[in-house]
């Protein structure tokens, strides 16, 4: 007898996305669910490139004394390719992507995780969680601070401490997994956790196969609002006579990195082999074969012999002024600072002001912490702007102000708080009266 995997993945956009930046994908070495950030930064190409990247690395067997090594080296490479993207498109600074994947081990599974992305397995009635999110409300459940169900609810709950992003090392997390006959494992973006409850995600578990499970979970995930993308992954492990042991023909890939549009974006990415030709893509045959010609005194000929040096001028100095424009792109893009949005304290990409109508900066994270919550002076410097060295110090600056305003919303706030601030000013208005009669 032998153990082998039948699976099933389904990606929706949400009703509130204007496109999808998840990804997924379902082999028979890799499950695999990527979720993008970054927005007009392509999140959908980062979430493409890592589904890409694991699944080339995945595509043959691999030992378990050297899988947790092979998937560390994976998410190094799905850096390196994010890096030389926005090496070559600087205004792509700013994406990135999570990652979670479990490979086929025949016996057993290797785990790899980074960010939010979550995995399951579901056996003998239970649901167990595998992996655990590098979230900024996670780190509060462990340190004591809020319950497990209120992270569930907290306002920063998207706030993440951990992603691939082509520009900061990260370390993911690695285990080994044993498994079962008759485990059904799931992968699944947030935004399936975040609208559907673990109890709710254990009774679709319960029963029913693969796909009418991923299609069942997507539609809860829709009727609870969806308000992100949601991706699902579903694999049950099933015992098979030897004879009858087989591989799927084709793996399963949904999302940003099914579609032909991403795929013609990153020509040099390989892509996993259910890549089909797109029917619709325009032709293009390249240059003829023939050019004009003209007699080597005619007035066309002069024309072209003056012609071409102002050409070729004028291109030089629009690639000069581009690369500058690049340089300067490229540098706003690696700035950050915390500043408000909508009287909520928010994380920029970039600088304050304008060059014109041109805003240097781009919205990253909107917090929901009110400026009005926090202490007078800290308010006057995030209106004023926080400048910081990296997107790791702006959330770490906003963890600050969010222990400041949990404060200041306690029963005793310290000096400086508002409410503190205006009970002083009462009693030195009442003070001055008593003196004046």
């Amino acid at each position: 007898m032998a153990l082998t995997l039948r699976y099933a993945a389904r990606s929706d956009v949400g009703v509130v996305r204007p496109g999808n930046e998840d990804s997924g994908f379902a082999g028979d070495w890799l499950l695999a669910v990527a979720d993008g950030m970054g927005g007009h930064a392509a999140g959908e190409l980062a979430s493409s490139m890592a589904v890409a990247t694991f699944a080339e690395v995945a595509d043959t067997p691999m030992g378990q004394d050297e899988a947790l090594s092979i998937l560390g080296d994976a998410i190094d490479l799905t850096g390196e390719r994010i890096a030389t993207v926005i090496s070559d498109e600087p205004q792509f600074q700013g994406m990135g992507t999570t990652f979670t994947g479990l490979a086929w081990l025949r016996d057993r599974l290797a785990l790899v995780h980074v960010g939010d992305s979550r995995a399951y397995r579901y056996r003998d009635g239970e649901l167990e969680q595998l992996t655990k999110d590098h979230t900024y409300v996670q780190t509060l459940v462990d340190s004591g601070q809020i319950t497990p169900e209120e992270a569930a609810t907290h306002p920063r709950r998207n706030l993440i401490m951990r992603a691939i992003d082509g520009i900061h090392g990260v370390e993911p997390d690695l285990s080994i997994r044993d498994l079962q006959s008759g485990d059904r494992f799931l992968i699944c973006s947030d935004g399936l956790t975040g609208v559907v409850s673990d109890e709710r995600i254990a009774r679709v578990l319960s029963s029913g196969d693969p796909t009418g499970v991923v299609t069942r979970l997507v539609e809860l995930a829709l009727e609870g609002g969806a308000p992100d993308n949601v991706t699902v992954v579903v694999a049950d492990v099933v015992e098979v006579a030897d004879d009858d042991f087989r591989y799927e023909d084709l793996p399963v890939v949904v999302g940003a990195a099914g579609e032909s549009r991403n795929r013609r974006r990153l020509p040099n990415v390989p892509w996993p082999v259910d890549e089909q030709p797109d029917p619709n893509a325009a032709r293009n045959d390249g240059p003829s074969d023939f050019e004009d010609e003209a007699p080597e005194d005619s007035p066309v000929e002069h024309k072209r012999r003056w012609r071409r040096p102002l050409l070729l001028g004028i291109a030089a100095v629009v690639m000069i002024f581009a690369a500058i424009g690049a340089a300067l792109l490229g540098w706003i893009s690696s700035q950050w600072y915390v500043g408000s949005y909508q009287g909520n304290v928010a994380i920029y990409q970039g600088v304050p002001g304008s060059i014109g109508p041109v805003p240097l900066q781009r919205l990253s994270q909107e917090t929901g912490i009110a400026v009005d919550d926090l202490p007078v002076s800290l308010q006057q410097r995030v209106e004023s702007s926080i400048l910081v060295e990296s997107q790791e110090q702006a959330i770490s600056t906003v963890a600050e102000l969010d222990s400041e305003a949990q404060a200041c919303g306690s029963a005793e706030p310290p000096a400086g708080c508002p409410d503190s601030a205006a009970d002083e000013e009462a009693s030195g208005d009442s003070a001055e009266g008593g003196a004046s009669t």
